[in-house]
């Protein structure tokens, strides 16, 4: 049976690579990936959410021989990494890919094999940097004055005989995708930054390394000789997941909904990857959101500084729902942000604590007190949600909990003025089931707009109010931390 594609929904992460643990930023990416996805399960949609690890290149072989172990070893350890995180954050992915796993190295030769007439052969001499898996050109070079910024090592300078891909043909077709959205690129920055790269010109790249210097790779089809250039067939994972080309879920699903990617691989993703479709004769991806990085107490994270947080430290101190509130609503959805203790720990004590945790157990407590835990006729709710709902589709995540957090402010303000305990003690005991029963139906609103972002504390708001009866005994969803100086 064929599902209808406007019922369906396909949402990604990228795929990280495996030479080290998890970090902050891929947390980060697991999380908004999520809030996409559950909140289109929400409105009913089919989903095929997919995450998974990238693992062949020269990259990892360096750290397996640093580590004394064979690459697949390396990539087996780390890729479990990823997926424990994954289960820690409460990621309901529906699929977990691997680069090492035999059907995507199957479909990915058989990509290259219908990209062929795009392919050919040439000798290449460049700057290629091991960190970023990349090669650079001679004007980037030269600005960073011949150091890689983001890993601080030299660029080593490279001559061998590899297969190009004609990337430069496809330049005008991807610059008029995205100009007329119909692959949407979010924000407006980054896609600025890919027209500005489309009108300098795209150059054919590189899509092959030599086996003698590089064996830990999909080998190239008809030529043994040669393995695939990792990133090259690293994108192709958004459709061999799906079982591209002959099945059914590839039909149902392409082209994706949503790819959730970091500022650092823009160009592979909204450049090189549609190029690859536009050869294969595929659809493009309709939308492209790019995150940015997360530093740490104001610096970029590295362990020359000695600076690094792990995501599973942050989650075991504070719970899962407080770090992905944290990430989702003090890290800009539209730019870089920071990670401190000390901003943690104040956000958790004064939003989640005293605003979210407050509010819910005063309104228990009262209906406990004076109606005997009977709720009465809770009423439907009256927000206008479409704001909301704009936000989520935009990936403007930290404005959609800016949203729900000013129904939280208000809602603490109308129970302030409202004062239900002079009610009670008055013996208006209608108004007061009136007023009570209103904030009961405001409270599970927010329960169900927190669904994505926090799932655990969002049922458990549903939970305490849903049946209409609020039981003598509830934990605080947030106790307040002691903030050490």
């Amino acid at each position: 049976m064929v599902s209808d594609q406007k019922d369906n929904y396909y949402v990604s992460t990228s795929l990280p690579y495996v030479n080290g643990p998890p970090h902050l930023g891929h947390a980060m990416e697991f999380v908004m990936a999520d809030v996409l996805a559950r909140y289109a399960r929400k409105k009913g949609k089919n989903v095929i959410f997919s995450a998974g690890t990238d693992e062949h290149g020269s990259k990892i072989v360096e750290k397996a021989k640093e580590e004394n172990i064979s690459p697949r070893e390396l990539a087996d350890a780390n890729s479990q990494l990823f997926k424990d995180l994954m289960g820690k954050l409460n990621i309901s992915h529906d699929r977990f890919i691997r680069t090492t796993d035999a059907g995507h190295e199957q479909r990915a030769q058989l990509i290259w094999k219908k990209l062929e007439k795009d392919i050919y052969k040439n000798k290449y001499t460049g700057w290629y940097c091991t960190g970023c898996e990349e090669y650079k050109n001679d004007a980037h070079v030269k600005e960073t004055n011949g150091v890689c910024p983001d890993h601080n090592r030299k660029y080593e300078q490279l001559e061998e005989e590899n297969y190009f891909f004609a990337l430069s043909k496809y330049a005008v077709q991807i610059k008029q995708a995205i100009n007329s959205e119909k692959m949407l690129v979010i924000p407006k920055t980054r896609r600025n930054e890919t027209l500005a790269l489309l009108e300098r010109g795209l150059e054919d790249i590189s899509i092959s390394r030599p086996k003698d210097k590089l064996d830990w790779g999909i080998s190239v089809p008809g030529d043994d000789s040669q393995v695939m250039y990792v990133w090259f067939e690293a994108l192709m994972n958004y459709v061999t997941v799906l079982g591209y080309p002959e099945h059914q879920d590839f039909k149902d699903f392409w082209p994706a909904n949503m790819h959730v990617i970091g500022k650092g691989i823009n160009r592979f993703h909204t450049a090189i990857w549609p190029g690859i479709l536009l050869s294969l004769g595929v659809e493009l991806p309709k939308a492209v959101y790019v995150h940015g990085y997360v530093g740490v107490d104001g610096a970029k994270m590295s362990k020359s500084l000695g600076n690094a947080v792990t995501p599973d430290s942050i989650i075991d101190a504070y719970g899962v729902d407080a770090f992905r509130y944290y990430f989702l609503r003090h890290i800009p959805s539209y730019g870089d942000g920071d990670y401190s203790k000390e901003k943690f720990e104040t956000m958790l004590n004064a939003e989640l604590a005293n605003e979210l945790g407050n509010i819910v157990s005063r309104t228990a407590a009262m209906i406990v007190k004076y109606q005997e835990g009977l709720i009465g006729n809770i009423p439907p709710p009256e927000h206008d949600i479409a704001e909301y709902t704009k936000n989520i589709e935009n990936c403007h995540f930290d404005q959609a909990l800016e949203m729900v957090w000013q129904q939280i402010r208000g809602l603490n303000q109308y129970i302030d003025e409202q004062k239900p305990w002079v009610m009670a003690k008055s013996g208006d005991a209608d108004h007061l089931g009136e007023v009570l029963s209103y904030i009961v139906s405001s409270l599970l609103e927010i329960g169900d707009l927190l669904l994505p972002f926090m799932p655990t504390t969002a049922e458990k708001i549903i939970t305490i109010f849903k049946t209409g009866v609020v039981a003598k005994d509830f934990a605080p969803l947030f106790p307040r931390i002691e903030i050490k100086k």
